[in-house]
């Protein structure tokens, strides 16, 4: 049935069986293959008894295996919860709790690790296991079965109805303030969003797209559902270190590479080939610092980069074209096709140019809300502003919680976002305005800003620096530097050094509550900032 996400598979395996779909390393799978498996494994689910709109937790990282679980659960009518593999187990058991999981596909390894935690899971009764498992773990309410026994032993059964409305799958935030929320995501949601970043990055079957970033991330996910939407092929990738991307681009001939800033500082760093297959680069996650973005493009002249801003809640909002980065390189760019993107001000009313306001997303890539949590979702998801009175049901929107403002052309720029704006002598201050500020001195490979509770001021800024080696770089000099560039209240008052890369969060990027949290602890007694 059209509008179903793993449609995308069934339609190229119709059209294009033999062309290549899927990379894992040595193994490779045609699309009339990767079919084939997603039929079986979605002939498993049924036989196990999964009912319509359960959910299958996926906790594996990538493989063939992987993908096969995912797109099989949608295959047989299920909703499919990818779980990042560098999860802990207590997290892991947060979301097969959270969301109800049926069925969770994993690996021996990570089946030991979650063994104490699962009893919790009261919903699970079957955990299937993708490779040899030496010692099995006795669980009392689930079942345990190897892969290829619970492929092999599936019947015949067909699949459950579903429609472009029905939920597909269920992607659970970082959950940077308080537990993750499970973020829930129709057939449609991700149909939509796969045409439409095929359409902007003018994707075709010939495209080669390397999966580096984790597939419980949306952005991540997507560089799968865009490759299938398009017959292109993916090649699935766990990120090592910068120098192995770079030899995968080679062998595999990559013509579109993913990635959130962090991971973009470390690929600037890297002697690359002066030319490679790759076609375009894409951001998003962040904002890409400006020294970053032209050292890539003077290493890798012959790829397009677009910078992009998206957000789970609405897949992807807003792209860059590259040929507006020399006029307005700091821009998220519009909307992407099949949104529209408002700024508004707190009671809904839009903004003037270039006054800021909340990014405001409507359209078909806007999710169904967070999942058992009505709260959550009613503070997220709201009726949109100015709506015709004539409607008795109000269109939904989603309402971002980020400040951008856009120019008069209909460029938007991203100013921080409302947890994380800092509030210094009643200023509110972005900190993504001060760590571009920071990457531009070319002192430091990594920054992160942040405010700690102050007595007087409200807030004081924190900046977290990784200094380049060799440079001598001083706090002083990076004060220094700020106050060149920055108003007096927005200068860092403590610039601190780490020796070694800052903390990450699951999806990737620097994760600022906990370096935030860490300072809060530091400074509750006495702030000791310079």
């Amino acid at each position: 049935m059209n509008g179903l996400i793993h449609q995308f598979v069934f339609d190229r395996a119709r059209a294009t069986p033999d062309a290549e779909a899927l990379v894992d390393r040595d193994r490779r799978l045609s699309y009339g293959q990767l079919a084939g498996h997603m039929d079986r494994m979605a002939s498993g689910l049924l036989s196990a008894g999964l009912a319509r709109g359960e959910r299958v937790g996926v906790f594996l990282d990538k493989r063939i295996e992987t993908v096969v679980a995912l797109f099989g659960a949608s295959t047989a009518g299920g909703v499919f919860v990818p779980i990042n593999p560098l999860l802990k187990a207590n997290q892991v058991a947060h979301i097969l709790a959270d969301c109800n999981v049926r069925i969770l596909v994993t690996s021996a390894q990570r089946l030991h690790m979650l063994a104490p935690v699962l009893p919790r899971c009261g919903d699970l009764h079957t955990i299937v296991v993708v490779d040899d498992v030496e010692a099995w773990p006795s669980f009392a309410a689930a079942r345990l079965v190897q892969w290829e026994d619970f492929l092999s032993d599936a019947r015949s059964i067909t699949p459950h109805r579903c429609i472009d409305s029905d939920m597909a799958a269920i992607l659970y935030t970082s959950g940077s303030t308080g537990r993750p929320k499970g973020v829930v995501l129709s057939h449609r949601n991700l149909v939509a969003g796969a045409k439409s970043v095929v359409q902007y990055l003018e994707n075709t079957a010939s495209d080669r797209i390397l999966a580096v970033l984790p597939l419980s991330f949306d952005y991540g996910l997507s560089q799968l559902t865009t490759a299938f939407c398009c017959g292109a092929t993916a090649v699935l990738m766990n990120y090592l270190l910068p120098r192995d991307v770079i030899k995968t681009v080679e062998e595999e001939r990559i013509t579109g590479l993913a990635a959130v800033p962090p991971l973009w500082i470390q690929f600037a760093q890297q002697r690359w080939p002066r030319h490679t297959t790759l076609r375009y680069l894409t951001n998003s996650g962040g904002a890409m610092p400006r020294n970053v973005l032209e050292s890539l493009r003077h290493i890798l002249p012959d790829a397009r980069v677009f910078l992009m801003y998206g957000l789970t809640e609405a897949f992807r909002s807003t792209f860059l074209p590259p040929s507006e980065l020399e006029r307005r390189p700091d821009s998220i760019g519009r909307a992407i096709p099949g949104a529209e993107i408002l700024v508004v001000r707190p009671d809904g009313s839009p903004c003037a140019v270039d006054e800021p306001g909340e990014l405001v997303h409507r359209g078909v890539h806007v999710a169904l809300g967070y999942w058992n949590n009505p709260d959550k979702t009613a503070e997220r998801f709201r009726p949109l502003p100015g709506a015709h009175a004539g409607l008795p049901l109000r269109e939904i929107a989603v309402w971002s919680g980020d400040t951008v403002r856009m120019d008069a052309e209909g460029f938007l720029y991203f100013i921080g976002r409302r947890d994380e704006m800092i509030k210094v002598s009643g200023y509110r201050v972005s900190p993504t305005e001060i760590e571009e500020v920071l990457h531009a001195t070319g002192r430091v490979t990594e920054a992160a800003v942040f405010g700690v509770p102050h007595p007087n001021l409200g807030q004081a800024i924190v900046a977290v620096v990784v200094p380049v080696p060799g440079k001598g770089v001083t706090s002083a000099i990076l004060t220094q530097e700020c106050r060149a560039r920055l108003p007096a209240y927005m200068v860092p008052s403590h610039v601190a050094f780490s020796p070694q890369a800052l903390p990450r969060n699951a999806n990737g990027k620097i994760d600022r509550s906990a370096l935030r949290n860490k300072f809060n602890a530091l400074f509750s007694t006495s702030l000791a900032l310079s």
